[in-house]
């Protein structure tokens, strides 16, 4: 029983981000092994699999019609639900396309959810301390992912736990918490939103940085950790170990980096994530040594907390209103290139896997030089620097 006093919104997000982290950081950091030693995947398979689990991120629009018939907190809680059953059975279904349909069941509820607690977090929380709590709700979702990998790891090497009891312990645990966070009181809105699909020319500059992140962010999930795999042979339980690296730098540094993006701006923060990535994408098209590629994807993990910059630079130029309509719209438009990518790279993956992180190079310089459009005070009516809007302005 959760005590009265902290049944709160932000408990119930901190409850949340528990759950999500607890149950992906067993499918995500299995996967890779899973596929390849009990269903023979190639890189054609897997850039499928990772497709077919996108469809529902692109399919995030879609939210706003459920939200018609249910609360979004109540939403959230169901979707919390899906996602856990997803993961729980996984690992009972070892074989092609017993992969596809466990992953596309659990992206189900892990999009549909992480669309929900966007909108949720953008409404529950003040221009102000978002950037702190946003950081700090990464940094808790890290805490859990450490102490997951961290047990991964021992009943991996030490016990030699067969996949799918840890499967279904993780996506039991996920559906426990569901369970707790129905119970929390229903938290109203400051304001009322929008039950429509929203698309507004003034958010041109936020679709183009959230497209540009999903097709980077999915070559990097997709492809390093299977190179880790495939080229250098790393065991589920060093892949643990290295989410188990990202993990901490996130619990110790998410929430300091909140507060450093509120106080330096979105500009500074996403030009300095953009060179970086172009950096560890180029570095990554051509590594040879395991050692440096996994110092190259704990490198690429620390500038993930950067990306909250996109989530307050929304934030500080929306209406209110369009928060839970944008939210879907967003996590659709992330996903447009997200549901191609792994698909189309997964056979140029065959010919030339340096090609793949060329590719992602390529996204992060775009990123970069759409980045320079964020104004360093963004708001309603100065969404960018240069924009048509404010090219008319100043044409007079």
């Amino acid at each position: 029983m959760i005590p009265q006093r902290w049944r709160t919104p932000i408990v119930f997000l901190i409850l949340a981000s528990v759950a999500m982290p607890l149950g992906f950081a067993a499918w995500q950091a299995l996967l890779n092994n899973f596929a390849i030693e009990q269903a023979a995947f190639t890189g054609r398979e897997i850039g499928i699999l990772q497709s077919l689990r996108e469809i529902p991120g692109f399919l995030a629009f879609t939210a706003v019609f459920v939200i018609l018939v249910l609360r979004e907190q109540t939403f959230a809680v169901v979707a919390v639900a899906l996602f856990g059953l997803g993961v729980a059975i996984t690992g009972f279904f070892p074989s092609e396309y017993g992969l596809y349909f466990t992953a596309v069941l659990m992206s189900i509820g892990f999009h549909y959810f992480e669309t929900i607690r966007q909108s949720l977090s953008l409404q529950w929380l003040t221009k102000d301390e978002a950037p702190r709590i946003l950081g700090r709700l990464i940094a808790v979702g890290s805490a859990t992912s450490l102490v997951a990998f961290g047990a991964m790891y021992v009943v991996l090497e030490m016990f030699a736990v067969d996949y799918q009891w840890i499967y279904l312990a993780a996506g039991v645990a996920a559906l426990l918490i569901a369970v707790g966070l129905s119970r929390f009181p229903h938290f109203e809105s400051k304001t009322p939103q929008r039950k429509e699909i929203v698309l507004r020319g003034r958010y041109w500059l936020y679709y183009s940085l959230t497209f540009l992140s999903g097709a980077r962010r999915q070559i990097f999930v997709v492809f390093a950790g299977f190179l880790m795999v495939e080229k250098f042979g790393y065991s589920a339980a060093n892949i643990a170990a290295l989410f188990l690296i990202n993990h901490l730098f996130n619990f110790l540094f998410a929430e300091k980096i909140g507060i450093l993006i509120g106080r330096f701006g979105e500009r500074r923060a996403l030009t300095f994530e953009y060179v970086g990535l172009i950096l560890v994408f180029v570095a990554y098209a051509f590594v040879e040594n395991g050692y440096v590629a996994a110092g190259l994807y704990v490198l690429d993990h620390m500038f993930f907390a950067l990306a909250i910059a996109i989530k307050t630079y929304f934030q500080k130029i929306a209406d209110p209103a369009d928060i839970a309509s944008t939210a879907g719209v967003s996590f659709t438009i992330n996903h447009i290139a997200a549901v191609v990518i792994p698909f189309v790279l997964g056979f140029v993956w065959l010919q030339s896997p340096s090609a793949v992180f060329l590719v992602g190079a390529l996204f992060a310089v775009l990123s970069l030089a759409m980045s320079q459009n964020v104004p360093s005070r963004p708001r309603a009516g100065h969404e960018t620097v240069l924009g048509f809007a404010r090219l008319r302005e100043r044409l007079g």
